[in-house]
């Protein structure tokens, strides 16, 4: 594992509260309401911890998006966008370029089954909207289902895709999504009394919404292979092979969304390799380059490949393929094998994250659960843990969300930046995470959690 240089940290409040003032009068902020937010000016970031102006330093639970997976100022990446950056900063997609070739190659190899070409995109949300309308034209179909809980990104379709709540405000959107419940023992929508049974109910019933919206309409289901944002859902052991099972025998195309739970995220390239399954589709972005510079892609098996050998694939992007971001994720992907990036995941997550989150949740009243693989973890907070009423409720904002800002203001304050979503807090840092880091930053959590229980009825 590479030793991350953390230079001396010299605070400028000065330069911060500059950095602060043009943000206030010309950035528009993504998912906000301009005037209610106040951006933490960021100064610098190595490793697993990024600093503020006023020379704070925190240990990232979050990996910003859930994508550092590499962490920052990684020294070889940063050299590898360098060197390239002086070799060929940019060239259009129509033409070979040997960063793009090399990626695709690497990308591919890594890949399960027979998905052997990669069509890239600028990101995750333009990657699963490019999926979706191979789909549909490989098929001739029209209809994608997708759940309720999940997050496809912002594009005109993959926000009609998305189930949770960003959803609401965009719509009408595309055209032919229909949304269904996946599996969540925790929370079952099937009154289910085992994680089994509710993947059995779950498969169930995906085949009756099939049957009642018509096996002869649906082009795609398309499922985050652990559920990301909407609460690090594990699918329950052969709930997948089911998806392929019911794929199979109705000629439905399956994408797998792994924008966020591939590469590493799962302790696997691919989150689909922890089952053995393996997707028509692939949607990656984020963890491919730890987004150094923007890239996601879509990895498309021979068969869908084959529909467009002499017909033209209507879609495009300028930037499709970017030279220095396939750089960077040919770096990245050499940097995960040197560095033994996946067995530091999987070691880290067996011998520190997993044991120390269940003393954690058995010592708080507010730990509901506590699920998760690789550096892919939520714990769901409750106000009462016998009926399993959420700590805030569904998609809480304003007053509403006070205990659980209460909870991320108590682990800021000790030195952790947390992911919270909803009723949940994310453990999702950097995959080059020490063990001693990550033990550290649990250490936090469990502390910042008492915060969480004042709020236990």
């Amino acid at each position: 594992m590479t030793d991350f240089l953390t230079p001396e940290i010299q605070p400028d409040p000065e330069r911060g509260a500059r950095v602060a003032r043009d943000d206030r009068a010309h950035v528009f902020h993504s998912w906000s309401a301009q005037a209610q937010i106040k951006p933490l000016p960021i100064a610098g970031a190595s490793g697993s911890h990024f600093w503020d102006f006023d020379g704070n330093r925190y240990l990232d639970f979050s990996s910003q998006l859930v994508n550092v997976n590499i962490g920052y100022q990684h020294p070889k990446l940063v050299a590898a966008i360098a060197e390239a950056a002086a070799r060929q900063c940019t060239i259009a997609p129509s033409f070979a370029d040997e960063s793009r070739s090399e990626a695709a190659r690497l990308i591919a190899e890594r890949a399960p089954g027979s998905l052997n070409k990669v069509f890239f995109t600028n990101g995750g949300a333009e990657a699963t909207e490019n999926a979706m309308r191979m789909a549909r034209l490989h098929t001739g179909r029209h209809k994608v289902l997708t759940t309720y809980r999940s997050y496809h990104g912002a594009t005109a379709g993959s926000i009609t895709a998305t189930g949770d709540p960003r959803r609401w405000a965009n719509e009408p959107g595309m055209p032919g999504i229909v949304h269904f419940w996946g599996p969540y023992p925790y929370r079952s929508q099937f009154h289910a009394s085992s994680a089994a049974e509710e993947g059995e109910r779950a498969l169930q019933h995906l085949r009756d919404v099939i049957m009642v919206e018509g096996p002869s309409t649906i082009a795609a289901i398309m499922l985050e292979t652990v559920v990301g944002t909407n609460g690090i859902l594990v699918p329950p052991d052969g709930y997948l092979a089911g998806v392929r099972e019911i794929c199979d025998e109705f000629g439905i195309v399956w994408i797998a969304d792994e924008v966020m739970a591939g590469f590493g995220r799962c302790g696997e390239w691919f989150a689909v390799d922890h089952w053995g399954v393996v997707p028509d589709l692939i949607c990656f972005a984020k963890g491919v380059n730890s987004g150094y510079v923007p890239l996601g892609g879509v990895v498309i098996s021979d068969a869908i490949a084959e529909t467009f050998e002499q017909r033209a694939f209507p879609g495009g992007l300028t930037y499709s393929g970017h030279p220095l971001a396939c750089a960077s994720a040919v770096a990245s992907i050499r940097i995960f094998e040197d560095e033994g990036i996946l067995e530091n995941v999987r070691k880290v997550s067996d011998t520190v994250i997993a044991p120390r989150l269940a003393e954690i949740a058995e010592k708080h009243p507010s730990v509901g659960e506590v699920r998760g693989l690789g550096f892919f973890w939520a714990l769901e907070l409750v106000k009462n843990p016998e009926t399993r009423e959420p700590l805030v409720p569904y998609n809480a904002s304003g007053p509403a969300a006070g205990p659980m800002n209460d909870f991320a203001a108590a682990a800021k304050a000790g030195g952790l930046w947390p992911f919270v979503h909803f009723n949940r807090t994310h453990v999702v840092p950097p995959c080059t995470t020490t063990a001693e880091e990550m033990a550290q930053g649990l250490d936090i959590l469990d502390r910042a959690l008492d915060a969480a229980d004042q709020h236990v009825l």
